[in-house]
């Protein structure tokens, strides 16, 4: 393999190695510390952050969370409702301290059919509630057979997330209300026989009024629901001891992730309002989500609240760049480091200084491991970022994005970002079709040594330009071409 040209942007290169000395590099962040699996509804599996490449949005980044892994479509009779009880958040980083300046605030709230009291029946002459979240077919125009309703609140904080200045995010698309509704999850296509998904789910993304940017970049756009699974890795045979050819063909395998779901908060935002100033050109961003300090389980629950929880807001899932606590960070601090805030990463630089997926692969495969002491390839990227690239002074594991790179048009996208000379994608952000596994275990395995960067020599990589990869496609072409990019969600009943 040959590897590509990076041209002047070579050094954006090195950012690949954020997340990428790695146990296993292989797979997203499902279910990637013991104690988040015990909460579905709160673990973020996938965050994008990128210039917006919808035509006529390039002034504009997208930023998409993704939470509640591997739901299965056909998962009634209740489905993948959000937590009205958590506190998920999207942070930006604009002054390179690992730290937020601003932080995006969704609180989920619910509430039965029939205004409430939910839907019943008469028979027999008593009024009898039913077991069911819809008992006839839904649309945007008329949702009365719909027995559940999740809505979400938006707050903008610029500051510290706690202590900051808060403001509410107004719903223009709703004469300025605070309140956002979020569309029921595809249930199938008799519920929704009158009006497809697609187009039902096309009528909850809102125009937004962000009072917390700076005027004149104050609208934006945002959506909450389910969405078809955006990872693309054969996840198995990953974590069965790498099942699998790394150095087979690279569209060879199945994505198992291909029937899945999750639920995604969307929100485009003006560059000028994440960027700070003009001087200020690259930005860091994460997500994560919050419980409440305590909980006590009420012995007598009602559909509001089957247990009572107070206290101070406790972060119990963080992702940034893809992979890192999945298959970066050893099993005793997984849950530690979802805990743990960009500003604090420095206690867990042994993860990344003595990477264990190289040692893995020479042990399964015969490829030669980097012998690089230390990592510094590693070192540079996943935590201070690339000088003239990247760098905004931090040191944080978080995703970093130049603004002032150009969106490239989804036609024209390299899959394996600025590796494939695309400077627009990964690691300059990360888009829905930017192939984080290839990439990552490529560098993993060295291919910044064959770079000229002066981190690391050739012979430090013996075997650092093969073209190692998972086997599962991932590219531009699996998503749409607009906010919020990510697809119509598998129906949970295909038939009609």
């Amino acid at each position: 393999m040959e590897i590509p040209s990076f041209r002047k942007n070579i050094a954006a290169c090195a950012a690949l190695a954020l997340g990428a000395g790695t146990a296993a590099s292989l797979a997203s962040s499902h279910r990637e510390a013991p104690y988040i699996t015990q909460s579905p509804q709160v673990d973020a599996t996938d965050f994008y952050m990128f210039r917006s490449y919808e035509a006529g949005r390039d002034a504009y980044v997208t930023l998409v969370a993704n939470y509640n892994p591997l739901q299965d479509a056909y998962g009634g009779p209740n489905y993948f409702a959000l937590d009205p009880d958590a506190l998920y958040e999207i942070h930006i980083d604009n002054s390179g301290d690992g730290q937020e300046d601003i932080t995006f605030q969704f609180r989920v709230s619910q509430q039965l059919g029939n205004n409430g009291d939910g839907i019943k029946l008469s028979l027999s002459g008593k009024d009898v509630a039913v077991p069911l979240k819809n008992i006839g077919e839904v649309s945007s125009v008329d949702s009365s057979a719909l027995n559940y309703f999740q809505s979400f609140s938006l707050t903008m904080v610029n500051g510290d997330r706690r202590t900051g200045t808060a403001q509410p995010v107004t719903n223009v698309s709703a004469g300025g209300s605070t309140s956002f509704a979020i569309p029921y999850d595809n249930v199938g296509g008799k519920t929704f026989n009158s009006q497809s998904y697609a187009d039902y789910a096309q009528s909850f993304i809102a125009d937004i009024n962000l009072p917390g940017c700076p005027a004149g970049a104050q609208d934006g756009r945002v959506f909450v629901g389910q969405r078809k699974e955006s990872f693309a890795v054969n996840l198995g045979e990953v974590f069965d001891l790498v099942n699998l050819n790394p150095l087979g063909a690279v569209d060879g395998e199945q994505n198992v992730l291909a029937n899945k779901n999750v639920t995604s908060f969307a929100l485009e935002v003006p560059i000028a309002c994440l960027s700070d100033s003009a001087a200020v050109s690259v930005i860091g961003g994460w997500t994560s989500a919050s419980k409440p300090q305590v909980q006590v389980l009420d012995p007598t629950p009602d559909f509001d609240r089957p247990a009572v929880q107070g206290g101070a807001w406790t972060q119990i899932s963080r992702l940034g760049m893809p992979l890192v606590n999945e298959v970066v960070i050893g099993l005793p601090d997984k849950n530690r480091f979802n805990a743990s805030e960009p500003k604090d990463d420095a206690q867990f630089l042994t993860y990344v200084t003595n990477p264990t997926l190289p040692a893995l692969l020479e042990v399964l495969f015969g490829v030669r491991a980097p012998t690089v002491p230390e990592r510094p390839d590693l070192v540079a990227a996943f935590l201070t970022g690339i000088d003239g690239v990247n760098a905004d002074g931090g040191v944080a594991e978080m995703q970093r994005l130049n603004v002032t790179i150009a969106p490239t048009a989804a036609a024209s996208q390299s899959n394996l970002g600025v590796l494939g000379g695309d400077n627009a994608g990964f690691p300059n952000g990360r888009r829905p079709g930017d192939d984080v596994v290839d990439a990552e275990l490529r560098v993993a395995m060295g291919v910044l040594c064959h770079a000229g960067l002066g981190l690391c020599q050739p012979g430090d990589a013996p075997d650092g330009t093969l073209a190692y990869t998972d086997g599962a496609l991932q590219n531009a072409a699996q998503f749409d071409n607009a906010f919020p990019y990510l697809t119509t969600p598998v129906a949970g009943s295909p038939s009609n």
